[in-house]
């Protein structure tokens, strides 16, 4: 399911890739079980800051208890409602880095709930470490310009765990600063 989302979004772009170039960018596979527990004074915590994630994407299974809210630019924080059987799909900082700034990694947070515990499961799909992530061949050519530079994607997940739940400020590590 993972590959044949990434090869549609890919295909979005105008990218062709074959069936290894597509799946060395979510072969790397982790989950986690996150338990928000009831929190009387939501209003005085947060579940998860604000931030996106590293992965190219996330796949996300919801409970029926909400929570979850993504930044959207001009209308600030909203709900992501739960929606019974449905999957949540995140893109990460890997997508928007291999689509040169085209796809746009999903800034997000959870907050907590005053009357119920929360529960979720994401699924990363990454990268491996030592590979290599940047804009994707002909992009920066239809773009007029190369927004990300080539980084092992190990060396952006360790600048991403120093720098945790500034938003999306971790891609700034990616980002070339003269544009041209």
């Amino acid at each position: 399911m993972v590959h044949a989302i990434l090869s549609t979004l890919l295909r979005g772009l105008g990218v062709e890739l074959d069936e290894s170039a597509v799946t060395q960018y979510v072969e790397a596979r982790g989950v986690n079980m996150n338990y928000y527990p009831i929190c009387p004074r939501p209003d005085l915590t947060v579940g998860v800051g604000r931030h996106s994630d590293l992965a190219t994407l996330t796949i996300l299974l919801q409970d029926d208890v909400g929570g979850l809210f993504v930044k959207v630019e001009d209308n600030g924080w909203i709900e992501i409602p739960p929606v019974e059987g449905a999957l949540v799909i995140n893109v990460g900082d890997t997508l928007e880095i291999l689509s040169n700034g085209r796809y746009k990694s999903a800034e997000h947070r959870v907050i907590a709930n005053s009357t119920k515990a929360r529960v979720s499961v994401p699924l990363f799909a990454s990268p491996r470490s030592q590979t290599m992530i940047g804009p994707l061949p002909g992009l920066p050519e239809k773009d007029g310009k190369t927004v990300y530079r080539k980084v092992k994607f190990g060396e952006y997940t360790a600048n991403y765990f120093g720098a945790t739940h500034q938003g999306k400020k971790t891609l700034d590590f990616a980002k070339i600063t003269n544009e041209k």
